[in-house]
């Protein structure tokens, strides 16, 4: 076996881990590597991105990095400063298109960068667009994830066959796959909840792949199991977006009174004021309180007034 199949064993924990969802086991396992490694860094510092703690790295990469991490820096920065966030998407934009023409790993880190910037600013075009013609795994999932966001489904069966035809069994593969089927629907949503099963019992549960249990419940109309599984969600992480998320659905299907759904809302208003959710229905709701001004009573005075 060469050195470079060597690396990529010992990497394949790293990155299951990571792309599992169960981060802090990515952060356990790339600490059991003692040599020194980019690419093992580069999934270190993603895992604390996913985990929020964007300090630990903003600390460990500088901003006169020379190497692939500093992509890492300007995604926890973009995540954690939102007042940089017009400045940072400028300068990641500017940097990949100077780079297009580089197929090495240097470009990819700063792709997954810019493209995971353009999802979360919903702007899936420019995502899809700085994604496309490189048949990297994660690109390829980068790119169904945009796909089902814009309700392309077509599309993005195209996208999952050619990840099948390239690694049928990779993890990434397995994933995009249970994706899809949720946004199928149908007899599909037990054929995801299946995937997500097999992965809990090869490996351990992570919020990743218990939230996609709890969406096939939903999905199935099962609203008591998806309750459990995300009450066991609440534990590991009573924070967590995707699981208040899920529960704010849930509470719509299951609960007559808005106690509960208003509850879930204010936490996340409070956890992740800077959401997509959160933002837009900021403004939905800004923009019916100028309606209400604007088509409401003209007459300020009270009835009694009018009598009198």
């Amino acid at each position: 076996m060469t050195r470079q199949n060597d690396e990529v064993d010992e990497l394949f924990d790293v990155s299951n881990a990571f792309y599992l969802g169960n981060y802090q086991q990515c952060i356990n396992e790339a600490a059991k590597i003692s040599k020194p490694s980019l690419e093992k860094d580069i999934f270190l510092y993603r895992a604390y991105i996913a985990q929020r703690k964007y300090r630990v790295v903003l600390d460990e990469i500088k901003s006169n990095n020379d190497t692939p991490l500093l992509a890492l820096r300007f995604l926890a920065e973009y995540l954690s400063v939102k007042t940089k966030r017009e400045s940072i998407i400028s300068a990641v934009q500017s940097y990949t298109e100077k780079n297009s023409s580089n197929a090495g790993d240097l470009n990819v880190v700063w792709i997954i960068v810019a493209a995971t910037i353009y999802c979360n600013e919903g702007n899936y075009e420019s995502a899809l667009q700085i994604l496309h013609g490189v048949f990297h795994l994660e690109f390829l999932s980068l790119q169904l994830q945009c796909l089902l966001s814009m309700n392309r489904v077509d599309l993005a069966k195209k996208v999952l066959q050619t990840m099948q035809e390239k690694d049928d069994d990779a993890t990434l593969t397995q994933l995009s796959q249970a994706w899809l089927h949720i946004q199928i629907g149908g007899e599909k949503l037990q054929d995801a909840f299946f995937i997500f099963q097999d992965f809990c019992d090869k490996f351990s549960p992570s919020l990743l792949l218990l939230n996609g249990q709890a969406v096939c419940y939903i999905g199935q109309q099962k609203y008591d199991e998806a309750e459990n599984i995300l009450r066991e969600c609440l534990n590991k992480d009573p924070s967590n977006y995707d699981t208040l998320i899920n529960l704010l659905t849930l509470s719509q299907q299951k609960e007559k009174n808005n106690s509960l759904f208003n509850r879930y809302l204010s936490q996340l208003s409070d956890e992740h004021k800077d959401s997509q959710l959160i933002v837009s229905y900021g403004k939905k709701q800004a923009e019916f309180d100028r309606l209400v001004l604007q088509y409401g009573p003209s007459n300020n005075k009270s009835i009694a007034d009018i009598a009198v």
